[in-house]
Formats: structure tokens, sequence, C-alpha cells
């Protein structure tokens, strides 16, 4: 496995948070004050009235009303201009105007375009030359962390789309920044990218993934690293491969006297290695003579064995031969130097 590093990495969305702004108007008159506080008043009755629905009759009498108004005016010498046309519904601004986006808008027009909140009065997001409230951009457009599905919400609230500057009052109050986290080709809030065993939040020496899953260095040696046949601490780099597993060299030594073989032959008993002594003790083949092992030829005599020029009498020491031996305290004499000696 190698390693994998993380480190914070900038939303891919580049947003606005911005407010939409009045446009300055010149000091009005009285008279045109009053005509457009009374515009004004009946262009927000019209947009009430035509978000009642079908319970309400249709009031085209309004635009009638505006109308005449007018061409009343306009008989008394008074002309009264259009702000603007606003953008949501299309129609002459007269009276309060807010331009956002870079067009116009009646103030209960500029919405945002999921969830119909009116925005004239609260900061808002811009995505793709729409309008959104803060909740409404980041549940739609926020990259989401893999472990907890929550929206992660990175954005910057000093640029804008267009690489403008806003001012710092630009900036919603309820706006929080948050890192996200590039990893396993998933975002993450950064305290959620834990070892998917121990739940330790990853630092600077970074992280093993298997399976699609993150984990810390000593959880994932500990779960998947093969382990070492002697110590059965998990082999990370140099190993043996010997009596079907692996281990560390310095493990890999007589389970007896704990010796190393250094090049030469081992011999297994039980899944266990050992020397070529401690093996034949186990066993039960060293020569009662000599104390070495017995690998070839042996004669086996009072339940021990021998090599056959070590079966002699321990008194003269000459070759003994099977059925021809007298045993005395566990020692072997012929027969000649078991009669002299002890009858």
């Amino acid at each position: 496995q190698s390693w994998k590093k993380w480190k914070p990495q900038q939303h891919p969305l580049c947003a606005v948070s911005s407010s939409p702004t009045p446009v300055p108007q010149p000091p009005p008159t009285a008279a045109a004050q009053q005509l457009d506080e009374l515009l004004a008043d009946l262009g927000h009755m019209q947009s009430k009235l035509s978000g009642q629905g079908a319970g309400v009759p249709a009031e085209p009498s309004l635009d009638n009303m505006l109308g005449s108004l007018t061409r009343d005016l306009q008989e008394l010498g008074i002309t009264a201009t259009p702000a603007g046309v606003c953008a949501g519904c299309r129609k002459p601004i007269a009276g309060k105007v807010l331009t956002a986006l870079g067009k116009t808008w009646h103030p209960e027009h500029f919405t945002c375009a999921r969830c119909g909140q009116g925005l004239d009065s609260q900061p808002f997001f811009e995505q793709g030359g729409r309008a959104f409230c803060e909740e409404d951009y980041h549940q739609a457009f926020s990259p989401r962390c893999a472990y907890c599905a929550g929206s992660i919400r990175q954005v910057n609230p000093t640029l804008c789309s267009h690489n403008t500057p806003l001012p710092p009052a630009a900036a919603s109050p309820h706006l929080f920044l948050q890192k996200v986290l590039t990893a396993l080709d998933q975002t993450w809030h950064p305290e959620h990218f834990f070892c998917a065993h121990c739940g330790k939040v990853f630092g600077d020496e970074g992280f093993l993934e298997r399976n699609g899953k993150p984990y810390c260095r000593q959880d994932f040696l500990a779960l998947f690293a093969p382990k070492c046949q002697g110590c059965e601490r998990p082999v990370t780099d140099n190993y043996l491969s010997a009596l079907q597993g692996v281990w560390h060299p310095e493990c890999f030594v007589c389970t007896e006297c704990l010796s190393g073989f250094a090049g030469s032959s081992f011999f297994e008993l039980e899944g266990r290695p050992y020397c070529e002594l401690h093996f034949h003790q186990r066993q039960g083949t060293i020569c009662q003579g000599c104390g070495r092992p017995v690998t070839g030829r042996c004669v086996t005599a009072a339940g021990r064995k021998y090599h056959p020029e070590h079966f002699v009498c321990t008194y003269c020491l000459g070759r003994l031969h099977k059925g021809t031996f007298r045993e005395c305290g566990d020692k072997m004499y012929c027969q000649a130097c078991h009669d002299k000696l002890f009858l």
C-alpha cells in the first residue's frame, strides 16, 4: 500500500454572497413622492392578489387603474416615468426598485429560485444567473460529505462570480465557512474523515486505504498486514517465507534454543522450526553413546538408540551385538565383562 496525503481543497463552485442594491433616486417632489407611494401600494396589492391563486378572480382592473391613473396625471401635466421593468413579472416598476444580478425587480418579486422566499432584505447567493437563499444554495450546490451526507458550506464571501469585491456587509451574518477535504475520490468534512476502525482523525501521517475505507497505519497493519509466525507482529518489509508462513528474519530461529540457522538447514516439527540437535531430541533419536543425532543406521536396545559404532561394552569398549549384551544400571556390557563385574 502507498501512503496517501490529503489536504483542504477549494470549493469547486464560485458563488456570490451578495445583497440586493436599491437604485439611488434623485430627491422626489412632494407630488411625485405621493405618486410613487400610491403606485407602489397598488403594485404590492397586485402581487399579493396574484399569489392567492384561483380562489380570487383575476384583477385586470388593477392594471387598468394604474393606466387610468397615469393618463389622468399626464392630463394634469404630471409625468410618471417607470423606474425600470421587473425581471420577475416583466411589468414596469413604479415606486421602489431593487437592483440585483444586473437586473431590476419589484422588491417582492426578487425571491429564491428554489423555495420562493423573498430576498429583498437579506443576502443571497448566485448560481447560473439565479438567486438562492443561503440554505437552498448549499443544499443544491455545495459538495456533500461522504460520511454524514451533509453539505459542506465552503463559500468565498469576498469574491463574486465576476471576481468583483463585495463590501464586508454583503457577507451573510449566518454564513460559516468549512474546509472541504478530498480523499478516496469523495469530499468530506475534515472532522468526519477518520480511521474506519479506531475513529482517529488523520494528521500529517496520512492514511492507508482498503476496500474504499481509510485506516490509520497502526490499524491497517494490525488488520491486514501478514503476521510473523514467530512473534505474531505485522510483517512490513524484510521477511522470510517458510513453513507456509512469513517470518521476520530475527524471529526464524530454533524453537528450543533460539539460535539462528545462519543459512543452514532446519527441521520442522508440528509447524515449528528446530535445529538438528533439538529436533532429534524431540524425536528421541539421539545416540546414547555420543549424544549426537542418529541420522543413518542405528541400533535400538532397551528403548534407546545408538550409532552402530557406539553400541559397545561400557567396560571393555568392545562392540556389542543384539542378543549378546547385558544391561546393568542403564549401561550395556558384553557377557564376559558383566559376569566378571557382577557375578
